[in-house]
């Protein structure tokens, strides 16, 4: 069998049926000597990444806590109990948006490298593939761990709890613990982070956003180009049976459509007129075809996903036939 880096063809792509299709190994790819120091400043990042969709899936709040607080606030052990057990759930909502911010500079970084001259985002994935598994891990943690947090509103009624607790009397006599004070600034920046219903997306389309408008010299297209081929290429392996059979876990295709699915909503924050026009260079109906070909349990959040957290689907540059697949 061919090596993965003799799979690449280099096409030109104006034509959607022409988009560059190569394998990219999403479960072996091993950094090059060029990539280590990129790779080894992400995989620091990264390795925290499991470790936090950990924690938010056990999340489960101190809503019982607090309801029993605020119908008997008199009761001042009722209240100590509930900050008993709301310090702790902060101290952990502050870890996650610690972890945002890193996050943010990892994509920053991988970014900088996928996009760097001589080569074109294209040559860019095929040769350094240990970096756009990167790429792809961080939107696989991105898209699950927005997954988890819209379906936990224990998140906001507990950061909202504190913050009035702490508003309401500046903490009173009450002991706090120095892992749960969050200065005012802090709290402010959280709760703006958290009061998204998809707060790692919104983190990764404000950092690809910056990217592009800090890198004048860059044409905006090397960074569209690096999403739209990465997207192409997830949708080319997914839906081709010999590079599906090259899988070794059933979790890897998940993982395709997640990654699939994430740069398609990055790709339309971030392109001026999004991924769903006809000038894009995403074919979305066979991108939304894949997803729809799949047991609905694995794929439905994925289609939420690009129904709700994409910018530009209700455009009048989306044609009928792709707003009526997404129905």
């Amino acid at each position: 069998m061919c090596q993965m880096g003799n799979l690449l063809k280099v096409l030109s792509y104006n034509d959607l049926e022409q988009c560059p299709t190569f394998f990219l190994d999403f479960e072996h790819a091993q950094p090059t000597e060029a990539e280590t120091v990129v790779w080894n400043q992400v995989n620091s990042v990264l390795e925290e990444a499991q470790g936090i969709l950990a924690e938010l899936q056990s999340y489960r709040g101190a809503g019982q806590e607090i309801r029993q607080a605020i119908q008997n606030p008199s009761d001042v052990h009722l209240q100590e109990e509930a900050w008993r057990a709301v310090c702790p759930l902060v101290a952990k909502l502050k870890r996650f948006y610690e972890f945002s911010l890193r996050l943010e500079n990892a994509l920053h970084s991988l970014l900088e490298a996928l996009t760097s001259p001589p080569y074109a985002p294209t040559q860019h994935l095929e040769r350094e593939q240990a970096l756009a598994k990167q790429f792809a891990e961080i939107l696989h943690f991105t898209l699950s761990f927005d997954e988890l947090k819209m379906t936990n509103p224990a998140i906001q009624n507990d950061f909202s709890y504190y913050r009035r607790t702490v508003s309401r009397n500046r903490l009173n006599n009450f002991q706090v613990d120095s892992d749960c004070d969050v200065n005012n600034e802090m709290a402010n920046r959280m709760s703006l982070f958290y009061a998204d219903a998809t707060p790692m997306l919104k983190t990764l389309s404000n950092a690809t956003t910056k990217f592009v408008s800090e890198n004048k010299s860059l044409p905006i297209e090397d960074t569209t180009d690096c999403l739209s081929t990465m997207a192409c290429v997830c949708r080319v392996m997914l839906e081709t049976p010999g590079y599906r059979s090259r899988f070794t876990s059933t979790e890897t295709l998940l993982f395709c459509m997640r990654v699939m699915v994430g740069v398609i909503i990055l790709y339309d924050h971030v392109h001026p007129v999004g991924a769903f026009a006809k000038t894009s260079k995403i074919d979305m109906k066979g991108c939304i075809k894949v997803l729809k070909d799949q047991p609905s349990t694995s794929t439905e959040g994925l289609l939420n996903a690009l129904r709700y957290t994409t910018r530009h689907l209700h455009d009048d540059t989306t044609s009928k036939q792709i707003r009526a697949l997404l129905q």
